[in-house]
């Protein structure tokens, strides 16, 4: 019998960041034999135990084949005769199919050790990169979902996604076996993503390679417009910075479509409301989102143009904005609104001023007259660049 801790442990030792879960996997090991140990049995599609004292989860080592559609599309082979880099080579991504051998299964002993790597995680460590283990990849949908998340996780560290991978999950999302995943494992994903230090980068990624189609349709629909995309983009990484809430941060998200909030012209046509509130609710229905999120989405759509106009209100105005947000029963309600509110104006400025850097910058000596000299230079560069970002401003 062999044991290794494997997966997110080895990862983020080498990565230096905390480890906060250990999973092992045990080679040349029985089901009675864990159990003999004391292992509690919690596996029911394949054998996995926890420890009777730490509670780490400790798997047999296995192998898996297609049969068929889903995540859950999978028959596992579980026997001592698996061996650890036939068990590693049904892992998602090189990162994440590396191991370390402690001494047995009682060992709970600081991370030391060989890092043993078949399928190259190493290299993908050094060069920040999240490429996949095998071509077994393209037969689990939810690793589109689970590939972006780490790209998210790992963004701020400087880590892409290699070209190879990405045509897989574009190829996943063409086939269709999305929608074979579950909704409760589609908000699992989305949740841990928007709640990481860079959580636009999940939902752009998605929206890169065709994802958002199908359980996020409202969303998708709204994205087509590069000014939503970006300004709630922005929000987002805001989000992230600040450590807004994940009802704060799915807010943001859900703002993404009331066109009002972005496009004048949308705003004097007065956009309709219902087919607001029906795309965040039909995104909640269709993937499960906890009704917490889907409510504070919901109101703060609804009232984000007065939230950001506090200072403007009539007193009538700002008594019954804190009774349709219920403030006077939750007054941190209110606070998150607000929050949430700054935010999103601070997306539409920064938004804004990066245009204008962009005009500024897209504007040089080759574009004003030749002969000019002294103070007319800087003035006619500056009367250049206005009417750029006056020609370009959407």
């Amino acid at each position: 019998m062999q044991v290794y801790l494997v997966g997110g442990a080895v990862r983020d030792h080498l990565l230096g960041r905390p480890v906060k879960d250990k999973d092992f996997v045990v080679v040349g090991a029985t089901v009675s034999e864990m159990l003999d140990a004391g292992f509690q049995q919690v596996g029911a599609d394949f054998p996995v135990f926890l420890h009777p004292i730490s509670h780490d989860e400790y798997a047999l080592a296995r192998t898996e084949r297609k049969q068929g559609v889903g995540y859950q599309g999978f028959s596992v082979h579980a026997s001592p005769n698996v061996s650890l880099k036939d068990d590693m080579q049904r892992r998602d991504l090189t990162i994440n199919a590396m191991a370390i051998e402690v001494t047995s299964l009682m060992d709970d002993s600081p991370i030391t050790g060989e890092v043993i790597d078949y399928y190259g995680g190493l290299n993908d460590i050094d060069s920040k990169t999240l490429r996949h283990v095998s071509i077994a990849f393209s037969e689990d949908p939810l690793r589109v979902l689970r590939t972006a998340r780490f790209y998210s996780r790992y963004y701020d560290l400087g880590f892409t996604i290699a070209d190879e991978t990405l045509r897989l999950m574009r190829q996943l999302v063409d086939s269709g076996e999305l929608m074979h995943l579950s909704a409760e494992r589609v908000w699992q994903e989305s949740s841990h993503a928007t709640m990481q230090l860079s959580p636009q980068v999940y939902w752009q990624q998605l929206y890169d390679i065709g994802a958002l189609s199908g359980y996020f349709d409202p969303l998708h629909h709204a994205w087509t417009s590069v000014h939503v995309r970006e300004t709630i983009q922005t929000a987002l990484y805001f989000s992230g910075q600040m450590q807004l809430s994940l009802s704060q941060r799915w807010a943001l998200l859900m703002a993404s479509l009331n066109p009002a909030l972005f496009d004048l012209k949308y705003k004097e046509q007065k956009p309709d409301e219902a087919m607001i509130t029906k795309g965040i609710l039909d995104i909640g229905n269709t993937v499960k989102v906890p009704k917490a999120h889907t409510q504070f989405a919901k109101l703060f759509v609804q009232q984000i143009e007065k939230l950001a106009a506090i200072d403007m209100l009539s007193a009538a105005e700002k008594i019954e904005l804190i009774q349709v947000c219920g403030a006077h029963k939750e007054p941190d309600k209110l606070s998150q609104l607000l929050v949430t509110s700054h935010v999103f104006q601070l997306a539409i400025q920064h938004r804004q001023m990066m245009i204008a850097l962009g005009s500024f910058h897209a504007i040089g000596m080759s574009d004003i007259q030749p002969n000019l000299k002294g103070p007319a230079i800087g003035d006619a560069l500056q009367q250049a660049r206005i009417k750029h970002l006056q020609a370009n401003h959407d």
